[in-house]
């Protein structure tokens, strides 16, 4: 037996280590297991009572929502019965060349200066290589208000008898002599109408806006397609400029060997996006009944920058101070392809700015079949608004805007405008206070291309209903309203197919009656028969220093804890132009504070509370001036 004192150092070291060793194991298993058994008894126990504490949740505050109370509007269909019965010519013989299905349009407006509202109806004639031409297309159609709601036609009497493709009209008083001049767009020449005393003389060659002669139409030389234009003093000179929206290049022979056809049914109408785009037209206002082509040194023409091709596909423009800095900027509703926004430096220069202020797509990021636009300032504040009317399956835009420079959003889809006008085709879109409420309601123009797409697409038809959205205010489950025929009548929503939509007191009531045109067809006058006892102010502006049309004043109309805020503008819609007179909807209030004007010209004046119910001239200078 050996005795381990005497074993070495390292062998004794090594014995002790290994029997802690085996002691730490030990105690480590004890503990694994004496966890594990705690455990399982626990779950086997259940969970303990004490510990079972319910935790109360917060509910997200819901935003209080007013019930609506969807007035009744009832819109009576008056046509025939005030002495309107002029048709629509498309000039359309079964070739189904595009410009044969994009008019027309409408312009409610005083030409004779007698205070009532008169109308201009625009339309197309027979092509020149026509088998049966129409010999007598009504091209333009002019309406004199008799002073009692009914109508005569003076087109001959005024001068306007002269046959053209028409597009539509442009309003103006662009040499400040106090009657208003009329330009026409057309496909071929466009043509300037001076007014003289009610009078109308062709004066397009003298003041330089068009070229000598129309192109030969059986050559293949490209025409010249004209759709919207607006009048608006871009430099502030007091002369009203013009811009002129050109949409496609288009011949005859093109179209025709593009050969674009549906399914099952044969040739169709082409598709914008097979034709080129054009360069829109800025004229500057010289002075004299002369003008000047300013476009490309002004920044309004657009071009891809790899192809140097035109971009624009122009359709309709409106003319707004978006900025806010007392200069008018201009926004054009583009045909499948990116919207503009032109803001102007000062009158020394435009900027596109379309992409960057959020209105040139929607909001996947797509262009869409852009046609007609209108603005306002939807809420009495800040908020502007943009609505755009798109093609089938392509909601109306509603872009909203919270302030000067803040980009647009497209607000369709959460005020209720979009679910309720995605499957319609959307040409002209007007806002304006039909139930004279304080808030801006909006008016729709729809009707598809083809005549036979309901064979080729279940969801859609030629003639669509018109539609009109009640402006519930933010506080409604939906801000905006479609109206049913309870609200408006069966009559205002009988099927057309909708092109130009303009709004007027045509009758002498103070609310706005509405005018609809169909392509190819009859249009439809609605007279507003609403009785639901709200006030009104209706004011009209002349300027002095500024346009005398007052072209791009802005007024603010005080009532009690909210102001009322419109713009004089030219064009609106599609094709189409609305009276100049200024409707503000007061609702329960019989009096105003008073009225702010912001000129064109820059100076601001106050004027005193006027009466309300009735109509009233503002002349600038006869106000307060506003520091």
């Amino acid at each position: 037996m050996s005795d381990s004192s005497s074993q070495p150092d390292d062998v004794q070291n090594d014995e002790v280590i290994g029997r802690a060793l085996k002691i730490s194991f030990i105690v480590i298993l004890f503990a694994v297991v004496s966890i594990a058994c705690f455990f399982a008894v626990r779950w086997l126990a259940g969970p303990d009572e004490e510990q079972n504490v319910e935790t109360e949740l917060t509910l997200p505050k819901v935003r209080e929502v007013a019930e609506a109370q969807v007035p009744r509007l009832p819109l009576v269909d008056v046509t025939s019965e005030i002495g309107i019965d002029w048709k629509h010519e498309s000039g359309r013989e079964g070739e189904k060349l595009l410009p044969e299905t994009m008019g027309g349009g409408v312009a409610v407006l005083d030409y004779d200066c007698d205070g009532d509202q008169d109308l201009l109806l625009v339309g197309g004639k027979s092509w020149s290589w026509a088998k049966q031409p129409n010999p007598d297309p009504r091209s333009l159609c002019l309406y004199e208000n008799d002073g009692t709601g009914r109508f005569i036609d003076v087109t001959k009497q005024a001068g306007l008898d002269i046959p053209l493709y028409a597009m539509g009209p442009v309003i103006g008083d662009y040499d400040n002599d106090g009657w208003p001049d009329i330009y026409v767009t057309a496909v071929g020449q466009d043509r300037l109408f001076h007014n003289d005393q009610g009078q109308f003389s062709e004066v397009s060659q003298q003041a330089g806006l068009v070229p000598d002669q129309d192109p030969d139409p059986n050559s293949i030389a490209a025409y010249d397609w004209s759709t919207g234009g607006v009048w608006f003093d871009y430099d502030r000179d007091g002369l009203l400029d013009l811009f002129v929206c050109r949409y496609v290049v288009w011949t005859r022979e093109l179209d025709i060997t593009l050969g674009s056809s549906l399914t099952g049914i044969g040739r169709a109408y082409g598709q914008p996006t097979s034709f080129t785009g054009t360069q829109s037209q800025l004229y500057r206002n010289l002075g004299g009944g002369r003008f000047e082509d300013v476009s490309e040194a002004m920044g309004i023409h657009v071009q891809n920058p790899n192809t140097g091709v035109p971009v624009g596909k122009g359709l309709a423009v409106a003319a707004m101070d978006i900025d806010q800095d007392g200069w008018q900027d201009l926004i054009v509703a583009n045909d499948t392809v990116r919207n503009f926004l032109f803001l102007n430096a000062q009158g020394q220069q435009f900027s596109e700015m379309g992409v960057a202020m959020g209105v040139a797509l929607d909001r996947s990021g797509n262009a869409t079949g852009a046609m007609g636009l209108d603005c306002c300032y939807l809420r009495n504040n800040d908020d502007l608004a943009v609505a755009i009317g798109n093609f089938a399956n392509e909601p109306t835009s509603l872009f909203i805007s919270r302030g000067p420079m803040t980009a647009f959003t497209d607000r369709a889809m959460t005020t209720g405008l979009g679910p309720m006008s995605r499957l319609n085709l959307t040409f002209g879109v007007v806002f304006g206070d039909l139930d004279l409420d304080s808030r801006m309601d909006l008016v729709c123009a729809n009707g598809h291309l083809e005549e036979e797409i309901a064979k080729v697409q279940s969801t859609q038809q030629y003639a669509q209903p018109p539609q009109f959205f009640w402006n519930a205010g933010q506080r409604g489950s939906s801000e905006f309203v479609a109206l049913s025929a309870e609200q408006v009548g069966e009559a205002a929503l009988q099927r057309l197919v909708g092109r130009g939509v303009a709004h007027g007191d045509l009758d002498g009531d103070g609310d706005l009656d509405i005018v609809l045109v169909a392509n190819g067809g009859h249009p439809r006058v609605l007279r507003n028969d609403q009785e639901l006892g709200n006030h009104w102010l209706r004011l009209t502006l002349q300027g002095t220093k500024s346009n005398r049309d007052a072209i791009g004043a802005q007024v603010r109309v005080s009532v009690q804890e909210q102001t009322l805020r419109q713009v004089v503008v030219s064009a609106r819609s599609y094709l189409s132009q609305c009276e100049s007179t200024l409707t503000f909807g007061l609702a329960n209030h019989t009096q105003i504070n008073g009225i702010e004007v912001t000129w064109p010209s820059g100076d601001v004046e106050d004027f005193d509370a006027l009466p309300v119910d009735a109509t009233h001239l503002l002349v600038e200078g006869s106000g307060r001036p506003v520091k």
